[in-house]
């Protein structure tokens, strides 16, 4: 990539010596700054008001102004400017009165040149560096506030503090060619994150090379990467040039990075060390441009202490290290990532109709999601592809959790402590019910699915129909409410709810009334 020249210096003087500017002039000039001098201080004022300058300079004692007024009226006019002022043995005093209203320095007369233009430049490398801290510094705050309320970001669907929190990582270092490690558990979108790094940098019109090391022979695998040429090894029948080769000027993602032979991890470690690299059965060195990203789903640090992964080159690839949460972390995101893929597939399968039904929510904010986003969108899939009508009633989803271990002992915590709460048609029904009795996990449920249904009274079709799901899950609620004394989070965490379904059981049943 080319480098653009840097915009030339400029720099003011104003002195009612003509002498004086004529030294000013060829120093300066001669050290590459774009100099304007004007010989008293109303034409400097002017310069300042209709210019932009690095540096001024001034004379302390001018014919219309002092060097002190000068001094604070270019201050006025433009903050940033750096100014020197130039004066004689007999008016240090002044000078240091000028620095406290604003000049850097102060220069004596005889000018020393030399000793000048270190003081101009130096004052000129502080002023583009407060210029450039506070154009970061505004470019960090509108992107902080359009990433805030941000859903959708370079294809990744997620509004979630934790995933606007990647999209800022991914503005910030996506031009750099900074090596990137991409955590996350299988299905929370590592390769995702990935095509966000690679289209949003410099080298996005370049090649994007993809590799499975968990996917490649051993045997091959180093002629895969580095290419080979003919006659290396048995069935080199042509020269190949490898995903490095492939890759230049571009991204190479190395998905499952862990997964690569121990016996090449020094190889790439040489690679992203000297950007050079050797195709197998060629002495020639070839170079390595490439931008690296990496991805696991294991910990680095079980990888290295299981030897599957050199320290030296994991700390070489984390230059900057990024962590996918997994989906049950941030289940609010769970119905946008829904809608997504229920619109995509819809489109796909010619199911314009398709919509979610309130228990298809419900489901979806109740699971655990072990296959995180790949694992919501096979499901969606499959639902719209087997829905008869345009409304998907249920979802189909594998029982992630297994069997609950619940322990319910002694007269205290007796199973008729549920009926708290309750409805009074349920509470009279449950009133048959033992004080005490052991059992866990699937025994529990069964158990009690069994007493409160023998304890249920037949009704006739005319009379009045009770909802006893709705009783019973109203009273589990309000005790488990009731014992985390109000803490919502404890109460969904015992009950293996997720927040949002927990807040909207209380809303259904009026649930804050009754704490």
């Amino acid at each position: 990539m080319p480098k653009t020249s840097e915009t030339k210096k400029k720099a003011l003087v104003i002195d009612d010596d003509k002498i004086a500017l004529d030294l000013f002039n060829f120093h300066l000039t001669s050290a590459g700054y774009d100099l304007t001098t004007a010989e008293n201080g109303a034409a400097g004022m002017k310069f300042v008001r209709e210019n932009e300058y690095d540096v001024v300079l001034t004379d302390l004692n001018l014919p219309d102004m002092t060097g002190i007024d000068m001094v604070r009226e270019s201050k006025k006019v433009s903050p940033t400017t750096e100014i020197i002022v130039v004066t004689g043995h007999d008016s240090t005093e002044t000078a240091v009165e000028a620095i406290r209203l604003g000049a850097r320095d102060y220069i004596l007369k005889p000018v020393d040149f030399e000793k000048l233009l270190i003081v101009i430049n130096n004052a000129v490398e502080t002023k583009r560096q407060n210029q450039l801290a506070e154009q970061q510094a505004a470019e960090i705050k509108e992107l902080r506030g359009r990433l805030t309320s941000q859903t959708e970001y370079e294809g990744i669907i997620g509004g979630a503090r934790s995933m606007q929190n990647i999209y800022e990582i991914i503005e910030n270092v996506a031009d750099s060619d900074a090596n990137i490690l991409i955590l996350g558990e299988s299905g929370t979108g590592k390769e995702v994150i990935a095509n966000a790094i690679h289209y949003k940098s410099l080298r996005s019109d370049q090649p994007f090379v993809k590799v499975n090391c968990s996917a490649l022979p051993k045997d091959l695998f180093e002629s895969q990467l580095f290419g080979h040429v003919k006659g290396s090894f048995t069935g080199a029948s042509t020269d190949k040039i490898g995903f490095i080769g492939q890759a230049k000027g571009g991204s190479l993602l190395l998905d499952e990075i862990g997964e690569m032979p121990m016996e090449l991890q020094p190889k790439l470690l040489r690679v992203l060390q000297e950007k050079i690299y050797y195709s197998v059965g060629n002495e020639k060195a070839q170079e390595a441009d490439f931008r690296l990203i990496c991805s696991t789903n294991r910990s680095p640090f079980e990888a290295i202490q299981d030897g599957n992964l050199r320290e030296d080159l994991y700390y070489r690839i984390n230059t900057i290290e990024i962590t996918i949460p997994p989906l049950r972390e941030r289940m609010d995101d769970v119905p946008m990532l829904a809608e997504h893929f229920l619109k995509m597939y819809a489109q796909k399968y010619d199911r314009d109709d398709a919509e979610f039904s309130q228990e298809a929510f419900t489901q979806m904010l109740s699971s655990t999601w072990r296959g995180n986003v790949r694992e919501l969108q096979h499901t969606i899939e499959r639902a719209v592809l087997l829905s008869k009508t345009g409304k998907i009633e249920s979802l189909d989803i594998p029982d992630a959790a297994g069997g609950s271990s619940l322990r319910i002992t002694g007269e205290g915590s007796g199973i008729t402590n549920i009926s708290n709460g309750l409805p009074e048609f349920a509470s009279r029904q449950l009133q048959n019910v033992p004080q005490s009795f052991n059992l866990t996990g699937e025994d529990l449920y069964k158990k009690v699915g069994e007493m409160i249904v023998e304890n249920l009274q037949e009704t006739d079709d005319d009379e009045e129909q009770n909802d006893v799901f709705g009783a019973i899950e109203s009273g589990v609620v309000l005790a488990a409410l009731k014992k985390t004394r109000g803490n919502k989070q404890a109460a969904a965490n015992m009950l293996g709810l997720y927040r949002p379904r927990l807040y909207g059981m209380i809303k259904r049943h009026n649930i804050d009334a009754k704490i």
